[in-house]
């Protein structure tokens, strides 16, 4: 196969979108493109575009949201599709951009990750995030994300000793984090005195689901972000030469059981832990050779839980290792320097897609405040359902 890198990126500010649907995602495009250089001149080089996104056409109202892509962006007759996989669309369509490049169909491919969720009411939104859920064991009982976070969480608690401090935590490091990132969606730091003092908790941090607080979860945003994807043997031919390549190195993907309580071992998340090894041995790299992580926070006990499958911590430990700082900017595995889901938000069908663009601004040097010193590899983990359909990507630079 061939070798596939990244050579612009593209973001919106997540939160709140002034602009219609369309012109959000073509936004993220264009900077994408300008970024690489292939806004005018080349910009016909791109031969398909994939749009990841969970409910453009339930929420948005707009279906065939690829197809206008193309047109608004005037790049035909470029291919294009929409690729829904969840909270995981983007990354997933990263991996078929991925794989049209590699398998030689393609020589540049145009990914944008993409959701308008702040249209429509907290429960609308809520339930519309639930669809992704079994219907008939599941959804049609009223179960929800939060719901099933809020289990998970109680569960690791009475396995292994985690507190709802610990969630505050990573909480209030995420916050920190976004306040350096201007495409965050919540861009104030939380004082964890504020979140955790019993005096006040109920006011300032409300239980949402037990025991997960108003804290321990990300906010609802609008977003897009862009990824143009290029073959490493075409990179100056398509007039790329001068852009820096951050490579592809290993993509993994996962499925577990779609109802949740079918699970051997509930406290397991097994589709993070097998994509995340596909990805490495791809990649050629371990746990110990990540220098950054993105990893998917919709609730802090998944950032926690998640740091243990990928191989960061030992099982029952990824609570001890943020309280004792080694998951912030400073510390031994940097993770979720964005501010993750928490705090950068959590647009459903953008978050793979801005995941790997803050990878690539680390590994390109361009993170700015939040930047790690000397990062060359890093890791991406966008979870699907509520872990039942998850991938994992690895980018390194050369």
């Amino acid at each position: 196969m061939r070798n596939v890198g990244i050579v612009g990126v593209g973001h919106t500010k997540f939160g709140k979108s002034e602009l219609p649907f369309i012109d959000m995602v073509c936004a993220a495009a264009l900077e994408a493109m300008d970024d690489a250089g292939a806004k005018t001149g080349n910009k016909n080089v791109i031969n398909q575009v994939f749009v990841g996104t969970m409910g453009a056409g339930m929420v948005s109202r707009i279906s065939g949201i690829a197809s206008a892509v193309v047109d608004t962006l005037n790049i035909r007759p470029a291919m294009a599709e929409t690729i829904e996989n969840g909270p995981a669309s983007g990354a997933s369509a990263i991996k078929l951009g991925y794989m049209a490049i590699a398998s030689g169909m393609c020589d540049c491919v145009l990914v944008i990750g993409a959701e308008g969720m702040r249209a429509v009411s907290g429960w609308e939104g809520t339930d519309f995030v639930a669809t992704m859920l079994h219907p008939e064991s599941e959804y049609k009982y009223g179960l929800t994300l939060p719901a099933f976070a809020g289990l998970f969480t109680r569960l690791c608690m009475d396995q292994y000793g985690l507190e709802s401090k610990d969630l505050s935590i990573v909480s209030v490091k995420n916050h920190a984090n976004a306040c350096k990132n201007p495409c965050a969606h919540i861009q104030a730091p939380v004082v964890l005195e504020r979140i955790t003092n019993k005096a006040y908790i109920n006011a300032t941090n409300p239980i949402v689901a037990d025991p997960l607080r108003q804290y321990d979860m990300c906010p609802v945003s609008d977003g897009a972000a862009a990824v143009l994807l290029v073959a490493e043997d075409k990179k100056a031919d398509l007039g790329f030469g001068d852009k820096k390549f951050v490579k592809i190195a290993g993509i993994g993907s996962a499925t577990d059981t779609h109802v949740v309580a079918n699970r051997e071992v509930p406290s397991d998340l097994l589709a993070v832990r097998i994509s995340a090894e596909m990805a490495y041995k791809m990649a050629g790299v371990g746990p110990d050779d990540i220098d950054v992580a993105e990893l998917h926070d919709a609730f802090q006990i998944l950032e926690i839980a998640e740091s243990e499958e990928v191989g960061f911590f030992k099982r029952g430990e990824g609570h001890i290792a943020a309280r004792n700082g080694e998951t912030a900017l400073t510390g031994k595995k940097p993770i979720n320097t964005s501010g993750g889901l928490k705090a950068k938000g959590h647009p459903l069908g953008a978050t793979g897609v801005s995941q790997v663009v803050e990878l690539v601004r680390q590994l390109r040097g361009e993170a700015g405040e939040r930047q790690i010193e000397g990062a060359k590899t890093g890791l991406a983990v966008n979870f699907g359902g509520f872990g039942n359909n998850v991938v994992s990507t690895v980018l390194t630079t050369k």
